[in-house]
Formats: structure tokens, sequence, C-alpha cells
């Protein structure tokens, strides 16, 4: 007889549903684990072994082969162990097959029998459901796991625990989902003195979802800046804080299965590497920019970070989503994120000062800010030059709207978007607008589209960069309260689009 438990395998934030067969059979003992293991899968045998152990729970003298179903999906992790465990004790008929079949389970296995916390718990909950199967889990993921509605969560402290449930001499009470976190940015944009152009774009930026970089020399705020931008984010709804939390459960980053509302930031430092930042590496786990799904990713002083992985970006900026190609899998994450980068104008930072600059410039200038490609340069929305302030503007007081009040318009122009695109799948900002939708919501005026043709033609742009000009315009009259974009919207995303002064 061969019995059988379930569980699951993990592609990019995806659970697809493995089976857990156990057979045991006459022969030489032996344990053995097939199905494209990893080496913490199969490890699993001695760590069921042990925790068997714990609960005086012999293996026979024979040979026992449990098999990971489909065989040529690769097996990854520690959270395999409980499932083998049980499929083990089903096949030694000291759990009913009937009632293991109800379930998917997952959790690592301690040596005296405790379960611990594994990542995934959300996205297997969500297949468990998809299944009409219940979920069985460390106790620890059980709040993470119960976010999902449709599907009875049951969290556990032990082996023993489940096996008691199991058979119903003490079923397990349904875990309850965990907190929702949505506490307010503690920084506000009237601490940064100044940079009122730069606060404006900064607006534009969360309101559209419109990739912003900043030129500026050290010390003028452009960090600041970046900082204070998830304070002007609108709550993620449902559906973002799910997508972006399958992704953080994966990570491993969910705690106490606590869920946030507030969007995602990601600083990376510019000496990652391109699998930390892209994705990639031996497991292909979520990158930065996976991570910062639904938020923003913040890139501090962009040319200094390898070229390759620069490049790289490219193409996840324009889709949205991150491919990972391995010889026998593709695996995907999604990544629609603000991007956010900053940059000094050269190398010392001060091209714009002659007293401070250095004996290269102004060659210093085109070399440093170059390192950026021109097609990476094309995809950022919005580009402004942040100059440096001077020490008696520190001393004035506080100006411009502070955070809350900013993004009070950004969640108005945001609530504009989602009506305007709740039946266009896929797109939720004007950032996502393209092709006929993009014309029939950004149509300029005769007067408008005489003055984007002559900018065109001025300032050299690219298809791409005169469509990311209609973009930005229609947020500025959304957060303008006009219906149509006027002629003062475009010329202000236009101002956007100037090359830097300070740098080629």
């Amino acid at each position: 007889m061969v019995a059988i438990a379930y569980s699951v395998a993990f592609e990019g934030v995806d659970a697809r549903l493995v089976e857990v067969q156990c057979a045991v059979a006459a022969g030489l003992p032996g344990f053995s684990i097939v199905g494209l293991p990893d080496k913490a899968v199969s490890e699993a045998r001695e760590r069921v072994r042990a925790a068997f152990g714990a609960l005086a729970i012999a293996l026979p003298n024979k040979r026992l082969t449990v098999n990971l179903s489909p065989a040529d999906l690769p097996k990854e992790g520690s959270h395999f162990d409980l499932p083998i465990a049980l499929a083990v004790l089903a096949a030694l008929d000291i759990l009913p097959g009937e009632e293991l079949a109800r379930h998917v389970a997952l959790g690592e296995l301690a040596l005296d029998g405790r379960l611990v916390a594994v990542n995934g718990a959300l996205p297997a909950a969500l297949t468990a459901s998809e299944e009409e199967r219940a979920l069985i889990c460390p106790r620890a993921c059980g709040p993470e796991a119960a976010w999902i509605e449709q599907v009875a969560v049951f969290g556990a402290d032990t082996l023993r625990a489940v096996i008691d449930h199991l058979t119903d001499r003490q079923p397990l009470t349904p875990a309850r989902p965990g907190a929702v976190l949505d506490a307010p940015s503690p920084l506000c944009l009237t601490s940064v003195k100044g940079q009122e152009r730069a606060k404006r774009a900064l607006e534009i930026a969360a309101a559209g979802r419109h990739h912003l970089l900043m030129v500026g020399p050290p010390g003028a705020g452009k960090s600041m800046l970046a900082a204070r931008l998830p304070g002007l984010m609108p709550p993620l709804s449902a559906r973002e804080a799910l997508e972006t939390s399958m992704i953080h459960s994966v990570a491993g980053l969910l705690t106490e299965g606590a869920i946030s509302r507030r969007a995602p930031f990601q600083d990376p430092h510019h000496t990652a590497s391109s699998p930390a930042i892209v994705g990639g590496g031996p497991k292909a786990r979520p990158s930065q920019m996976s991570l910062a799904h639904n938020g923003v990713l913040f890139l501090d002083e962009l040319p200094k970070f390898p070229r390759q992985v620069l490049e790289t970006m490219r193409q996840p900026i324009e889709t949205g989503e991150v491919v990972v190609s391995r010889a026998n899998a593709h695996v995907r994450y999604p990544c629609r994120f603000l991007l956010i980068a900053a940059a000094n104008p050269c190398r010392c930072g001060h091209l714009a000062d002659p007293a401070r600059a250095c004996s290269r410039a102004p060659a210093c200038g085109d070399s440093y800010l170059g390192r950026i490609s021109g097609p990476l340069m094309d995809r950022f929305d919005l580009r402004i030059e942040v100059p440096a302030v001077s020490l008696s503007d520190l001393d004035l007081p506080a100006s411009g709207d502070p955070s809350t009040v900013v993004a009070a318009r950004v969640a108005a122009a945001r609530q504009v978007q989602a009506r305007r695109f709740q039946d266009h799948q896929g797109v939720r900002v004007n950032a996502d607008a393209s092709g006929p939708l993009l014309d029939a919501i950004a149509v300029p005026d005769a007067a408008g589209r005489a003055l984007i043709l002559k900018a065109s033609e001025r300032l050299g742009l690219t298809a791409r960069g005169y469509h990311r000009i209609l973009r930005s315009a229609r947020t500025i009259a959304d957060l303008d309260g006009s219906q149509k974009v006027h002629t003062h919207h475009l010329a202000e995303a236009i101002s956007y689009r100037l090359p830097f002064v300070t740098g080629g």
C-alpha cells in the first residue's frame, strides 16, 4: 500500500501541490527520498527518524521509499519534513489515510518532535484553498496562513499534536490572522528645507508611480527626500497587500503573521550583486526588486552600481516581473515598483561649484553620469536637479505642505486612476497605461500637441520618452483635479525631461 500526504513546492511566489508518497516494502532496511530533493529535503529522513524516536515510534526493519511527485519538479526546503513524517505514519497505519488526504502540510521537524517555522505559509495556504484542503503548519506560521480566509489553518507546536489532531483525539484550534500594520511614516517633508521643485516631483511620482532620478551635490537632501516618499504613498489595497505579503512570505520576512498596509521601501547598497537586486542565485529567492513590489526601490548613487545590474533592470522595469531562467524551470516574481534614484553630478560631487570642482571638470560629469546608459535614463519619467542648500536656508522655518497633506492629494489622484482603469486588467496607475488607452486618457489639445511635438524635436525624445511625458502630464492633471490634459500640464511634464546642466 502507498500512503499519500500533500505539501507544496515553491516556484517564485506560486506554490505547486506535491504528493508525498510513502511505500513500505520487504527488503534491506533503508529510508530513501526520491523526486528531485535538494540537500535539505534529503536530510529530512534523519530529522524524521529522530523525531519518531522522541515519540517512541520505531521504524520497521523494511525498506521505506518516499517519492515527491511530480518527480521532475525540484523540491527545496525543510518544510517537507512534516508531510514526509505524516506519509510514513500513514504507511505504518498510525494515521488514517482518508483524513490525511484532506490536508496540506508543511513544517520543519526538530529532533525532539517540535515543529519549526518555515517560509511560504501564505502561498501554501492559497494553494490549499484552491485544492479545497485544510492546512497544517507550525503554530508560528498559523497567523500568516490564516489570512487566506477560504481555508482552515491549523497550527501545531509538535508532531504529537498533529497526530492527535488527525486521529481526532485532540483537534487543533483554527489559527487566527495576524495583525495589520498601518503605522504612518514618522518622516515629514517639512523637515527638508527648500527643494520645493524636488518635493513636487516626489508628489507626481507617488501619484502616478513615475520613476524619478535626482541629481545634485552631496548634502543637497536627495536621500532625505527619498526616505520621505513612503509617507506620501497611499495604503496598499487588500489585493496589493496580499501580493506583497506573498513575496515577503517566501522570503521569510513576515513577523508573527502580520501584514503591512504600508508600501514597502527597499534601498540596497551599490555594492549589492545582480542576484541580490534583480534575482537569481542558487535558490532564486525574491530579490530587492521583487521585495519592493507595490512600493519603492531607492538606488542611491546610481552610477556606482555595476553596469550589469543596471542593464539587467531595464526589462523588469518595463514588464513588471522578474524571470529567473533555469535549465529545468523559469521562476517568475512580480516587481511593479516605483524606482527612485539619486546621483552626484560627478565623482567629487561639486561639478557646479568652480571653487570646489576637481581638475577634470566638466569632463568628469559626462564620464560619471555616462555610466547610466541612454536606454535606462530614458525609463525615468522625471529627471530633476537638486541644488545645494545654503547654510542660511537651514535656519528658515519649515516650508511647503506636510506629508499628510501631500499624501491626501496623492490618495485622491490614485482614486481617480482606480476608477479610470477599473475595467482594464493589469492597469492600476497612469504609468501602466499604453497604446490606445494612453491616447484616450492623455489627449492634448491643439496647443498642447504643438508644444510636445516642438519639445520632441528639440530634446530628441524617443517614442518611449514621448509616451512617458503624456503619462506624467495625465498624473499632473489628476493632481490638479482636471479631467483634461491642458498645455500647462504638458509644460510641467516636459520640464522634468530637460537635460541635466551638470553632466551629460
